[in-house]
């Protein structure tokens, strides 16, 4: 049984000392990203480009950072400002961001840089001017605050809470501990560079303060860290146990014409992967082994079961089966296209029906995989 956090310490000079030997730490050792101004340009006046982290830190949700670079420079080669974006097709942002996952961010991300590009300031410069624009939520309009506008906010990913954990010694389990974590952290925030010192915090959770195995050795905050006094810090944070996902079935149908066109649709704008392509599926049952509406594949045909495939959304697991037949050269039904196979690498495919495709046409779809 988890025990109460241990008491919180006066705000004193040690709040600032953490700051300073962090932000020391951060001027040395600080990770080259593309989204990023180093401090070195910082000091000599460059201004973080709002544009810039607003859409690195919408990618970066859920995300690895390996996996956002070659999205991240991709979009600003098609969309170098906030209002090209705006004047975008859906389509064509839903096709640039198919493989990075959770793609209701890649709706709100549009809905949202249609509001900016009206707006005469661009984006808001404040915490609750942020949180009303579509998409934007607590962190997201903290990240944005301190690194593009320098305000002094806490900014708190995962990274930050285990740190935060460890260096308070914090034993509440997440998700109770947010709340505290988050105080702790705005005690910490100075007034100079706020947004280096939300990177700060975000780099030494990443690089040295890991969730397995953490370099405390080479921690610059080594010294204030109650965790290394009192236990391991490895163990921390602690973590509410999870409830296992329910799971749901069904059938992806990969109809497969004789010049190698696939047979797609496109999903409601609304829901799950909302505007993304895929190949026809029955509904997703609850349970294994459900059927999933069987008897209403998209073309009367000779089904044959090509594979199965296993994938885990945030809120359950899907397993589909994956049956594939072919055809002559027919018209799509209602409601569906053919697309050539020289074009499937432009459609806005998620991971899941990337998998179905293969499991279909092996090696077919290699290039298309999830960078994730």
């Amino acid at each position: 049984m988890a025990t109460a956090s241990r008491a919180k310490p006066t705000a004193s000079s040690s709040s600032a000392g953490i700051a300073t030997r962090l932000l020391a730490w951060y001027d040395s050792h600080h990770r080259d990203l593309p989204w990023r101004v180093p401090p070195a340009d910082l000091a000599r006046g460059v201004r973080p480009e709002p544009y810039h982290v607003w859409l690195s830190e919408v990618m970066l949700q859920q995300t690895t950072v390996e996996a956002v670079k070659p999205y991240f420079r991709d979009f600003l080669i098609k969309w170098p400002t906030v209002k090209a974006l705006a004047a975008a097709s859906n389509e064509d942002v839903m096709r640039a961001w198919a493989g990075l996952g959770y793609y209701s961010r890649a709706r709100n991300l549009k809905a949202c840089a249609n509001l900016v590009a009206t707006l005469p300031g661009g984006f808001p410069d404040s915490e609750d001017g942020l949180r009303a624009l579509p998409g934007i939520g607590a962190y997201t309009a903290a990240a944005i605050a301190a690194i593009a506008f320098g305000r002094p906010v806490a900014v708190v990913d995962g990274n930050v809470e285990r740190v935060t954990a460890r260096l308070f010694d914090i034993r509440t389990p997440l998700p109770d501990a947010k709340p505290e974590i988050k105080e702790r952290v705005a005690g910490l925030v100075p007034i100079a560079r706020p947004g280096d010192f939300a990177q700060a915090m975000m780099d030494l959770g990443a690089t040295i303060c890991t969730p397995k195995r953490p370099r405390c050795m080479l921690c610059p905050l080594r010294e204030d860290c109650r965790a290394i006094l009192t236990g391991d810090p490895e163990l921390l944070p602690l973590k509410a146990p999870k409830a296992d996902k329910p799971k749901r079935s069904g059938i992806a149908y990969v109809a497969i014409r004789s010049d190698g066109a696939v047979l797609m649709r496109t999903r409601a704008e609304k829901g799950l992967l909302g505007g993304m392509t895929e190949v026809p599926t029955t509904g997703w049952s609850e349970g294994r082994g459900g059927n999933g509406g069987d008897s209403h594949p998209p073309l009367a045909a000779d089904w044959r079961r090509a594979g199965a495939i296993t994938h885990v959304f945030t809120h359950f697991a899907l397993d589909l089966e994956v049956r594939r037949a072919e055809f002559g050269r027919i018209t799509a039904p209602p409601g569906h296209r053919w697309v050539a196979a020289a074009e499937i690498a432009g459609e806005a495919l998620p991971t899941v029906m990337k998998k179905a495709i293969e499991a279909a046409i092996p090696g077919a779809t290699k290039k298309l995989r999830s960078a994730t």
